[in-house]
């Protein structure tokens, strides 16, 4: 099969990529840049590259969606997807990611297009929930922040393209999700950079103190890891019912304390964790984990332990700061 993916320059995509190559798809790829990003390489590489900012219109999609060209799925991970970020630029945040949605669905409408697109969404579109339970997929949509909100509406878009014209859309909803390749902008990435940072800097010769700044660790989370993600997706985008919504989650929560204790140590030097008040939200949930018992009805379970995760995530952020490989010359 030939998959395109939008926004494929971002953090899951070149692990999509890898994923659908390892299994013989080809791989067409969408985004801002004029030419394919340096992540993009290898076997992260795509085969054909449009440059297409989802925002603005849907025209440069439609060419590559119509009948002949030979697309089979397409995989939707364009937009803005940062919840903290959100709250700095809501009105930019709702065009990319609802206005975005809709322009690729407009694209395939008008390209008559006969494949499964798989509409990724967010668990931040559930809100606050109560605690201890893991939510499923007919929880009421109650977003607190513009992110979540933008990826509600665009799931109701897509809800409406599938009724009304009769698109093969699947919603996947992640809960979080981390690894290598993740942008600091995001918290455990961020972590995990100032780690690699101050090892580093301690092979300069600082001694210190290191102090790791952090926002708040009460909330509890679900996380993933980026490979498993990326496989989920491929098996939404072959056994997925169209029309219908999928949380893609480990069921487990862990605390964000915990999560950075972890990290802490695995650092190779001693590590003082800091509240920082400007890496604390304007709205937090305290409690977000998934109940994916419909994905796992398709055969799609977790394979990567947390600690497996961290430990390659902290890995990738050492390599990035240069930090010297232990008994290397």
């Amino acid at each position: 099969m030939t998959i395109l993916i939008t926004g494929v320059g971002g953090f899951v995509g070149p692990h999509v990529v890898r994923a659908l190559r390892a299994r013989g798809d080809a791989v067409w790829g969408a985004g801002l840049e004029p030419a394919p990003p340096a992540v993009l390489a290898g076997d992260a590489a795509v085969e054909r590259w449009v440059q297409w900012d989802v925002a603005v219109g849907h025209e440069p999609a439609q060419s590559l969606l119509e009948t002949g060209t030979g697309v089979s799925a397409v995989i939707h991970l364009a937009g803005q997807a940062s919840a903290a970020r959100s709250f700095d630029d809501p009105v930019g945040t709702f065009a990319a990611n609802a206005g975005g949605t809709q322009h690729l669905l407009e694209a395939a409408r008008h390209a008559r297009f006969k494949g499964p697109v798989l509409v990724v969404s967010s668990s931040e579109v559930y809100g606050h929930v109560p605690p201890g339970v893991p939510i499923d997929e007919l929880a009421p949509l109650a977003p607190v922040s513009p992110y979540g909100a933008s990826k509600a509406a665009a799931e109701a878009l897509a809800l409406a393209y599938a009724n009304g014209y009769g698109l093969r859309v699947v919603i996947a909803r992640p809960f979080s999700h981390t690894g290598p390749g993740q942008s600091p902008a995001f918290a455990i990435a961020s972590w995990a950079r100032q780690i690699a940072g101050f090892e580093a800097a301690h092979a300069r010769g600082e001694q210190g103190p290191f102090r790791l700044a952090v926002g708040n660790l009460d909330p509890v989370r679900d996380y993933s890891d980026v490979r498993d993600v990326a496989q989920a997706y491929l098996a939404l985008i072959d056994r997925g019912e169209p029309g219908t919504a999928y949380n893609v989650a480990s069921g487990r929560g862990v605390r964000l304390a915990d999560v950075v204790a972890m990290l802490a140590g695995m650092a190779r030097v001693p590590v003082d964790v800091i509240a920082d008040p400007a890496r604390r939200r304007p709205a937090d949930l305290t409690y977000l984990v998934g109940n994916a018992a419909r994905l796992a009805a398709l055969g799609v379970s977790p394979k990567v332990r947390l600690e497996v995760t961290l430990s390659d995530l902290l890995e990738d952020a050492r390599h990035a700061a240069g930090v010297p490989v232990p008994g290397g010359s």
